[in-house]
């Protein structure tokens, strides 16, 4: 019976096109990424990259193949609504991230492009505490989604030719 149950579960998540997050082949051998070393950002993308692929995070940009130019980033949190009182009811956080990759000779792998995401949020006078927690819970959603769409667009990267 759970056997049949597995089976079927197995079949369905298959036949539905489920796959789990998997590696990232990247195009270039070795990165460098213009961030700070002690930014968070660069801790996550260097992680990722190392953990999901064969390509190397170097801490030169002479050393190279490509570099990961991050051209902005910007976090904005913007009222949505206010309540009776003119107290604001429901923000919205919104990262914008602009980059570019580009070679030593700075021709692009990839032209400059832009990733944005936005994530709502509630607000109450009454639960201050716990929607502060909810939006730092946010942030770093946030932040892990921009790690997997500019891994997605660095896996898509094309040398010049």
């Amino acid at each position: 019976m759970y056997r049949r149950i597995a089976l079927l579960s197995v079949l369905f998540l298959a036949a539905c096109g489920f796959q789990l997050r998997g590696a990232y082949p990247l195009p270039f051998e070795t990165l460098y990424i213009g961030l700070p070393e002690a930014a968070e950002l660069r801790a996550l993308l260097k992680r990722s990259i190392t953990a999901g692929s064969s390509a190397r995070v170097v801490d030169t940009q002479q050393e190279a193949q490509v570099t990961l130019l991050v051209l902005s980033d910007t976090p904005v949190k913007t009222i949505v609504s206010l309540n009776a009182a003119g107290r604001a009811r429901e923000f919205q956080l919104t990262r914008t991230f602009s980059f570019r990759v580009a070679d030593k000779n700075g021709r692009d792998w990839m032209p400059q492009s832009q990733i944005i995401i936005r994530r709502d949020i509630t607000f109450s006078d009454d639960q201050v505490l716990s929607k502060e927690s909810e939006e730092v819970l946010l942030w770093r959603d946030i932040q892990n989604d921009l790690v997997q769409q500019v891994l997605r667009r660095l896996a898509a990267a094309k040398a010049p030719v």
